[in-house]
């Protein structure tokens, strides 16, 4: 679907449509059922081996000419790199973890390996990769509409338990930023998967308007042993001992730096930074996610608020008038939330999730002031897998 849509007229649009009808309907009539089994019909059994240049520049340069790159230096994912990635899981090679939207290529384990390699990723890391594939490719996540979008939306994974700081995933100082190899790899990892294998080219079906560097990487650990809470993947049903990971559709992050030392203060302006209206969640009734810095933490829980209760209090403090919102936005609100919400006028006050627990909230960073707003791309639902060998 070409864009942009909203400079052009009803006339024109019109046009564009008709155009599309035509490739709809015999795309439809090829089709032969679902994409995922046709992706697994015709996977190849195993990867075929190519030549590629032995000098760095030279396999930079044809990576970037075959779309394979996301521009930065990549590693040649050579049989031996790979053989000695898959020796860490063991499923087969050829085994379908997922078909990737929106192209639908076949995520086998090898091909996810492959491009793990690309990365530089140790052994031990894929299986939290493989998870992580997992993931994103259940319905919940709407990975179409995030690889399509022309929102910044970018996969953000979150590891927990005790694989977490075994594998080396930073959840501490910096845990957002760069110097940890795990968070580093696994996330470039992941963005390679969703490019090389989903297609999601930028240009191409990755229709972004400006992207975010989360795009790069995004991947980092909580802070469980900081936290005074129990962590993400307990709070969704899993035992302590066991290691997950989660991913997020995130729409970017905001600084949210704060002195407060009263548990009242503190959540009012938490609650006043997530409200703002060009916001997906507040559109669509999201997902929005909170990383709070551990002093932060602190001072909701020796105020005896539990998890629980925050997320409560900041959906009720973040609720924004509907007059907020321009006129085009609101009756985009108006139609994919009057079926939850009712008759909006007004004053209105309109929540950023359809429910209290539709916030998510990790404890994760190190001292200091900083906690981090991550609006999601709206449509989209975070999931956890368990990391299995």
């Amino acid at each position: 679907m070409p864009h942009p849509f909203g400079s052009r007229t009803r006339d024109e649009v019109r046009g564009i449509a008709e155009q599309c009808v035509g490739e709809i309907e015999r795309l439809l009539r090829e089709s032969s059922g679902d994409a995922r089994q046709e992706a697994a019909a015709v996977a190849p059994a195993r990867a075929r081996h190519i030549e590629v240049p032995a000098d760095q520049e030279s396999f930079d340069r044809m990576c970037r000419e075959r779309g394979w790159s996301d521009g930065l230096p990549l590693v040649a994912p050579t049989a031996e790199r790979v053989e000695r990635l898959l020796r860490a899981t063991r499923r087969a090679p050829d085994e379908l973890v997922a078909a990737v939207a929106p192209g639908y290529g076949v995520a086998s384990v090898e091909r996810i390996a492959i491009n793990a390699a690309m990365t530089g990723c140790e052994p031990r890391h894929l299986p939290v990769l493989l998870a992580a594939v997992e993931a994103i490719c259940d319905p919940a996540f709407n990975l179409q509409g995030i690889q399509a979008t022309t929102n910044p939306a970018a996969a953000w994974i979150i590891v927990n338990g005790p694989l977490a700081s075994e594998l080396g995933f930073n959840g501490g100082i910096n845990c957002l930023g760069q110097g940890a190899w795990a968070n580093a790899t696994v996330g470039r990892a992941l963005r390679l998967v969703l490019q090389n294998v989903g297609g999601a080219r930028p240009g191409d079906m990755d229709r972004a308007t400006q992207g975010q560097p989360g795009k790069y990487s995004f991947c980092c650990a909580e802070n469980e042993a900081a936290s005074p809470w129990e962590p993400l993947h307990v709070e969704r049903g899993y035992a302590r001992e066991r290691s997950t990971v989660t991913v997020v559709g995130a729409a970017g992050t905001l600084n949210m730096n704060t002195h407060a030392k009263d548990a009242d203060d503190l959540l009012r302006v938490i609650a006043d930074s997530m409200a703002h209206p060009t916001s997906n969640d507040y559109w669509f009734g999201g997902e929005p996610w909170i990383v709070l810095a551990p002093e932060h933490a602190d001072v909701l829980k020796a105020a005896g608020l539990s998890k629980r209760d925050v997320k409560r209090r900041l959906w009720e403090e973040s609720k924004m008038a509907f007059r907020r919102f321009s006129r085009k936005d609101g009756a985009r609100l108006q139609h994919t939330r009057r079926a939850e919400l009712g008759e909006i006028g007004p004053e209105t006050l309109i929540p950023v999730a359809p429910a209290p627990d539709g916030i998510g909230l990790i404890v994760a960073g190190g001292p200091g002031t900083h906690s981090v707003y991550i609006p999601a791309f709206g449509n989209t639902r975070s999931v956890t897998r368990e990391i299995e060998s």
